[in-house]
């Protein structure tokens, strides 16, 4: 008996003083996990004012763009009623960068217009009727010369254009070698309606686009060039093989030093022979429909670019016709 109460008063006692670390660590986590509730809370809550935040300036941005598109359109408006001809040539005001302008206190405005019809129309290398233009292929095929890059690429956009799902020449690609592309995919067929569509060409990559951007765009086919603001690689592009008759700097100093047009239409028919210039005199004009207009918007630490495609009707009325938040 003495040796049982012994072993008993030996045993650990398992009171009230052990369960207290229990307590405690339960504590420990119910702290912890209303920490963690509370931070996670907060920070949705920080994150749903920041979105509401974004969008509210992405909504005031697009707003304070539109209005850089009215501002554009009344001036090119302007430009329209105080001239007897249609000519739309550097020097008339609207090339001029608008702006920076604060619009309302912590809202800055920067813009710019830029004549498209100045650059190659990509969709001018297949006509109407499906077939390739033979003066618009050569021209972009000396034109891809100037900029340092291959011929073969007239054909494929060419291809990638046209309706029919054959290659119309030994430099063309059509479904056959686009669908071993990874991942696969079909030509368009059809006219652009970017020139980032070059991008979509096997092969053509981001650098061969960057040289040539500058000098194209994407517009309606059939709208002719404006030899008053084309850059000098584009209007070399259309004169016959050999010839290079303006020197990017010196027609820079020239439409400087010039009071309308230049070069007008009987300045660049010189730099043609007869029959040449017979075949694509059409293709060159002195006036423009289509404008890019470029907006930058800063809102407080936040920046917005708009591009806005601009359309002047005979008219004179001008509308956006395509808004985007990339130049092509």
């Amino acid at each position: 008996m003495k040796s049982l109460s012994r072993a008993r008063r030996q045993r650990p006692c398992r009171g009230p003083r052990a369960q207290r670390g229990v307590a405690l660590l339960v504590a420990i986590l119910l702290v912890a996990l209303g920490t963690i509730l509370a931070a996670a809370v907060a920070y949705e809550n920080a994150m749903t004012a920041r979105r509401g935040t974004s969008t509210y300036a992405f909504d005031q941005a697009l707003l304070i763009g539109q209005g850089a598109e009215a501002l554009a359109a009344s001036g090119l408006r302007q430009i329209r009623q105080g001239t007897k001809s249609l000519d739309i040539y550097v020097g008339q005001g609207w090339d001029k960068p608008y702006g920076p302008l604060e619009v309302v206190p912590g809202v800055m405005l920067q813009a710019g217009l830029e004549d498209l019809q100045g650059r190659f129309n990509l969709n001018n290398l297949v006509n109407r009727d499906d077939t390739p233009d033979p003066v618009q292929v050569a021209a972009f095929t000396k034109l891809l010369a100037a900029v340092g890059l291959e011929p073969k690429w007239a054909g494929y956009l060419i291809d990638w254009i046209d309706e029919d799902i054959a290659p119309s020449n030994p430099d063309g690609a059509e479904d056959s070698v686009y669908m071993g592309q990874t991942p696969p995919y079909r030509t368009a067929n059809r006219y652009i309606t970017s020139a980032s569509e070059l991008l979509a060409l096997p092969g053509f990559g981001r650098e061969r686009y960057v040289a040539l951007a500058p000098y194209v765009t994407a517009l309606p086919q059939g709208f002719p060039l404006n030899v008053c603001t084309a850059p000098g690689k584009v209007l070399d592009a259309f004169l016959p093989a050999g010839r290079a008759e303006f020197d990017t700097d010196q027609l820079t100093k020239s439409r400087a030093e010039t009071t309308g047009c230049f070069p007008t239409l009987a300045n660049y028919q010189v730099a043609f022979d007869g029959r040449s210039w017979a075949s694509a005199q059409k293709k060159f004009a002195q006036s423009s429909s289509f404008f890019r207009l470029t907006s930058f918007i800063t809102i407080g630490s936040a920046e917005f670019n708009l591009y806005s495609l601009l359309y002047q009707d005979g008219t004179g009325a001008v509308r956006p016709i395509q808004r985007s938040f990339t130049p092509d």
